[in-house]
């Protein structure tokens, strides 16, 4: 049984590069090539076997195709300190001065999506795809950013939704995804916060930990008028086994569960050949103890690993994504849109996040489909996200200021194949 399972893992890790991606929080932008073209909107209209990522619902209307594309993306992390003090022992906790950029600033990620159509409006599928975006590598140079070295965390986030869909009714189908997770996790250059760490030995410096996890993605997605369709997709809380080799660092003793999310669009054909989106989504990162809770004043009253542990304290995020797109003729499709949500990290969270700088906001996107024929078509995608900065005062260090930086740019390529 454990050959089994470290032979699923390897296989499993293959496909997880160390990603960061566009990103709202460390939930991806859009699943898919054409999805994410749009900023991400599609609940109620999907095109392609990766739909269950968005909506399950919505795999009963893309007829049976196998889709694949692989995502080049390029994240620009970097932190700024200024002021300081000379550190008292046990009482503050002053970063050196200066701009500090993180390494590795291009991945790639693939995805990948199978859809058989059955009859009687039956549909079964598979669709794999990841999240990212905690990924920082800080160098080591005068002693590293909080004095214990190179300095980082890397979490990727791998999604295997097998799919049943049923169109219960002309143009009404549901749809449900039982969900296997898959992620992994290390941390570097924490070892100055030992003193605050229920179990020491499990806070930092550890090499990769993983962990298997479940949960479930349900869906609605329906023809409202001749010109109006609808979705809802609702995902519950992926329950995660722990990381215990880092079980003094997350709380609930190295707790990571993914939380929870809403979300409900509409898409428009009122225009001929056009098509106009309109989605909201809700993340519940607040409900996750080693996401939400708060640094202060968490880290006075609990120990680092504790259930009521520091944690990033991240506020839960709403994203609101328009996207637009036009059939130009039978072989071509032109895609565009842009999402906005505002960041999780409150200013007076800044310290912990340096590692996990998930600051963006705005997504601007572009995209096309050119059809070869009947069954084969090439999908492409670029976005664009400008660089939002978060300010606020180092929480264990009066007086000194903290300023979190990103900006993110990218371009994804799928092959479709219908049959």
């Amino acid at each position: 049984m454990r050959l089994k399972q470290a032979m699923a893992t390897a296989a499993l890790s293959s496909l997880l590069p160390s990603v960061a991606f566009a990103t709202n929080g460390y939930f991806s932008h859009g699943y898919g090539t054409i999805n994410a073209g749009m900023a991400g909107a599609g609940a109620a209209l999907s095109q392609d076997s990766i739909a269950a990522a968005t909506n399950p619902a919505g795999m009963a209307f893309v007829g049976s195709r196998v889709d694949g594309g692989l995502e080049v993306f390029s994240p620009r992390r970097r932190y700024d300190i200024e002021g300081g003090a000379p550190n008292i022992p046990g009482q503050t906790f002053y970063l050196a001065p200066g701009t500090v950029q993180s390494k590795n600033d291009a991945f790639l990620i693939p995805h990948f999506g199978y859809n058989q159509a059955l009859g009687n409006g039956h549909s079964l599928g598979l669709s794999v795809f990841a999240n990212g975006g905690m990924n920082t590598e800080y160098s080591g140079e005068n002693g590293g950013t909080f004095g214990a070295g190179k300095t980082g965390v890397n979490l990727e986030q791998l999604f295997i939704a097998p799919t049943w869909s049923w169109e219960f009714a002309d143009g009404q189908a549901i749809g449900i995804s039982p969900l296997i997770a898959y992620q992994r996790f290390e941390a570097k250059g924490l070892g100055s916060f030992a003193g605050f760490s229920s179990n020491p030995d499990a806070l930092s410096d550890n090499g990769t930990d993983d962990a298997w996890g479940y949960g479930l993605q349900i869906g609605w997605q329906g023809q409202i008028t001749d010109t109006l369709r609808a979705g809802l997709s609702w995902r519950t809380i992926l329950e995660m086994e722990e990381f215990s080799q880092y079980e003094g660092l997350f709380a609930e003793q190295g707790g990571f569960d993914i939380p929870q999310m809403f979300k409900a669009g509409i898409a428009w054909s009122g225009i001929e050949n056009h098509w106009f989106l309109l989605d909201v989504q809700h993340i519940r990162y607040s409900e996750i103890n080693s996401i939400g809770n708060p640094m202060l004043p968490n880290l006075m009253q609990a120990q680092l690993g504790d259930d009521q542990g520091a944690g990033f304290g991240w506020d839960d995020m709403t994203i609101v994504k328009l996207g637009w797109q036009w059939q130009q003729s039978n072989e071509q499709t032109w895609r565009a849109g842009v999402s906005y949500g505002e960041q999780p990290i409150p200013d007076e969270e800044v310290l912990f996040n340096i590692l996990a700088p998930g600051v963006q906001e705005w997504h601007f996107t572009g995209g096309f489909t050119h059809r070869f024929s009947e069954a084969l078509e090439v999908s492409g995608m670029a976005f664009y996200s400008p660089r939002k900065n978060v300010r606020g005062e180092n929480p264990l260090g009066p007086g000194q200021q903290i300023e979190l930086s990103m900006s993110q740019v990218g371009a994804s390529f799928s092959a479709g194949y219908q049959f």
